[in-house]
């Protein structure tokens, strides 16, 4: 076993790698030395021009990769590298160096946000924003960069809120909101981001398709991915993932599980799905019988409707998608021509010309990028506007033109309850598709096994490997503590009302206020 120490010069706690992990740090901090920092003596260079690199911690859940990534992260933390986030970047200075961890979605990045890691979305990197000259004053204070500002508008009293909000929580939104200000006070706006940044790590990599690796190698010049190869590929891809193609010495494998030590029940189940000879009634029995064992594997007898609203059932096939729907729907007995309080939706992307740019990169870069989780809380002040809560986003709360489309079983069209001419589209968001799932964990997942099973009977395979196999993995490997194998097509009575009192209301609520655009019971289903 090779160590390394945790947070040198802060911490005396020793991380003990096995020899994959310990071969894979000391080729990313060989990589990171030539492109001047040197991690093992602390010392910091200026970037050399013209020397770009790249290189992929490639490993299946439970290998350690984001173990990796967050001790390589606290290394160029303590060597002095600023770390740029979606909270609030700080004017360029040449002689810092700068490290940004991403993720492709909203919910990849709360995840490393929830271990001490400060990552951000890839989309809110690709574009930078243009602050209030005056309000930007505090933060740059706020940050150590400047003395204790006087601006109009904002008293002594509400400077020492934010100071005292910043000290506690190291948040330079929610500081401004603890002065009084609104997000759109401080933020003016968005533009492409015309700069490059530094260093640059991405998780969740499998989710990368061609575009996206050549937008980021324009922003870093060292780039390090960090990915599974059990995953499914983007569905433009043809079954590769954009770390396939790197030289075998930039593709740093890592072997051993390491989470199958906590006996993890959950783990072992996707580690089996890599026999070859392993067939669909024979990993079904594996689900039986971890369930006979461990509370942490469930086979449920049908969907609980109580759990769908933060946790969509994960499904293969879009009619199962769209029938759970409506079963979900039913089930709280929704109205056909609105939505409830609580709803479940998943961001579609963005309908608005390009005259209106601006309001998409701002949109966008609040969270509202396609495939985000969110949840319905009500109508906002404009016509055709809703107040939002985007599950996994740094600032969660906003409201925005949108339309929303409920699909019905057997019809081309969707059901639209209400909608704005333009802004942000939304699907339902009860029950999403396993590809879609990519890059997100719930501490409780409900996985429908009847659409493995059709995919099993399909017998296709993707890159090498049968679907149904790629599908089960990801699929169940979303769940961070509970999974529940759902066997039987009925769909179990909700509890009690939707209700958004999970979500905090500590974050503070930011309105986007973009151009008014003219404005039962158990049952199968």
């Amino acid at each position: 076993m090779a160590s390394h120490w945790l947070n040198k010069g802060m911490s005396q706690t020793p991380i003990s790698y096995s020899e994959d992990q310990a071969q894979a740090y000391d080729t990313i901090s060989e990589i990171l030395r030539s492109a001047g920092v040197d991690l093992a003596n602390g010392i910091v260079t200026p970037p050399r021009e013209g020397k770009d690199n790249i290189a992929a911690v490639i490993g299946k859940a439970g290998s350690g990769k984001t173990l990796l990534l967050a001790q390589l992260y606290h290394a160029l933390k303590d060597a002095g590298l600023n770390i740029v986030s979606g909270d609030y970047e700080p004017r360029a200075r040449k002689d810092r160096r700068t490290l940004a961890i991403l993720a492709p979605t909203n919910k990849a990045a709360s995840v490393l946000r929830n271990r001490g890691v400060p990552a951000t979305t890839i989309h809110r990197i690709l574009y930078t924003p243009m602050y209030d000259p005056e309000y930007e004053k505090i933060a740059e204070w706020l940050g150590g960069n400047g003395d204790r500002p006087e601006v109009e508008g904002v008293s002594d009293l509400a400077l020492d809120r934010a100071l005292s909000f910043f000290t506690s929580n190291a948040s330079i939104p929610g500081a401004l909101a603890a002065a009084g200000l609104r997000g759109s006070d401080f933020i003016t706006g968005w533009k492409r981001r015309e700069e490059p940044l530094d260093v640059g790590f991405v998780d969740e990599s499998s989710m990368l398709d061609a575009q996206q690796l050549e937008d980021l190698k324009e922003i870093f010049p060292t780039l390090i991915l960090f990915g599974d190869p059990a995953q499914l590929a983007p569905v433009n891809q043809s079954g590769a993932m954009v770390f396939d193609a790197l030289p075998e010495e930039r593709r740093l494998v890592l072997s051993r599980v390491h989470r199958q030590t906590q006996d993890n029940p959950i783990l072992d189940l996707a580690h089996a799905l890599g026999d070859a000879s392993l067939q669909f009634s024979d990993f079904e029995q594996m689900v039986r019988d971890a369930s006979m064992r461990d509370d942490r594997v469930v086979i449920g007898q049908r969907v609980e409707s109580d759990l769908m609203a933060r946790s969509p059932v994960l499904v293969w096939r879009n009619v199962t998608r769209i029938k759970l729907i409506q079963a979900f729907r039913g089930a709280y007995q929704a109205p056909m021509e609105e939505l409830l309080r609580g709803e479940p939706l998943i961001c579609d992307g963005i309908e608005l010309p390009l005259k209106h740019r601006k309001k998409r990169l701002d949109l966008e870069a609040r969270g509202l990028i396609k495939g985000a989780q969110v949840v319905y809380l009500g109508p906002g002040r404009k016509p055709g506007f809703s107040r939002l809560h985007v599950i996994g986003a740094e600032q969660p709360q906003l409201s925005a033109a949108s339309i929303v489309k409920i699909e019905m079983p057997d019809e081309e069209e969707p059901f639209i309850p209400f909608a704005a001419r333009m802004g942000a589209t939304f699907l339902h968001g009860a029950a999403v598709t396993i590809h879609k799932a990519q890059g997100s964990q719930w501490d409780t997942v409900q996985v429908f096994a009847p659409d493995i099973f059709v995919a099993a009977r399909m017998n296709r395979t993707e890159a090498g490997t049968q679907l149904w196999k790629r599908l089960a993995y990801v699929a169940i490997t979303r769940a961070e503590n509970r999974l529940i194998w759902v066997v039987r097509n009925r769909l179990a009575r909700p509890s009690g009302a939707l209700a958004v009192d999970d979500l905090t209301e500590a974050v503070p609520s930011f309105e986007l206020t973009m151009e008014p655009i003219e404005d039962q019971k158990d049952g199968a289903f």
